[in-house]
């Protein structure tokens, strides 16, 4: 089972980070190891290798059948389940590496750092894979909020494009990119995926 994941994929996200805002010409793929899997509620235990993790939320999409030099257009019977992840990221970390032009794999692949709720299929969300509002809530207070229909590369294209470096296989999951609002989170703190207005997600941070 593998796990692509998509950067700098809502301009609003990337002004956040970055300053302005950057738009790829193409998807930014990165992967996160297997180990890095938190399902089924299972709290997110903070590591001792870095000063600050942040909550990064979206959308993550399940494949569900083999495919390899998808078509754009085919992309979309690849799929039928969602969910709402957390994409933790070792953000001080990620800033070294990046100064010194170094991949990111230990600042996002670590284990714990891929979470994911409960998969909805959907129609159970309306079927339009780019009409999907969700948000997280930390503490019970909203901390961010996205739609689908403002990404710069559709689930579509992301899934298209990997699949000409990747064979996609049942049961791999795609983190879509996530949207302005990212923050840090603390022993303690309690998060809370929506899909709309039905919860995914409850991750405990410990």
């Amino acid at each position: 089972m593998k796990i692509l994941a998509v950067g700098m994929n809502y301009a609003e996200h990337n002004k956040e980070l970055n300053g302005d805002v950057k738009l790829p010409a193409e998807p930014v793929i990165f992967t996160k190891q297997e180990s890095s899997l938190l399902r089924d509620h299972k709290p997110f235990f903070v590591p001792d290798f870095a000063e600050r993790f942040d909550y990064e939320t979206e959308i993550v999409v399940k494949i569900a059948h083999v495919g390899k030099d998808i078509s754009e257009r085919f992309a979309h019977k690849y799929y039928n389940e969602i969910t709402v992840g957390i994409d933790f990221t070792a953000r001080d970390l990620q800033r070294k590496l990046v100064e010194k032009g170094y991949p990111w794999d230990i600042c996002k692949g670590f284990d714990g750092s891929a979470a994911v709720g409960e998969f909805v299929s959907l129609d159970e969300v309306g079927g339009d894979v780019q009409n999907i509002s969700f948000h997280l809530e930390k503490n019970g207070v909203r901390v961010q909020e996205g739609c689908t229909r403002d990404m710069i590369f559709s689930v579509d294209k992301i899934v298209s494009y990997c699949s000409r470096f990747f064979t996609l296989k049942t049961g791999d999951l795609i983190f879509t990119g996530t949207p302005v609002g990212v923050g840090p989170v603390k022993e303690n703190d309690v998060l809370e995926g929506f899909i709309g207005d039905t919860k995914v997600l409850k991750q405990k941070i410990k």
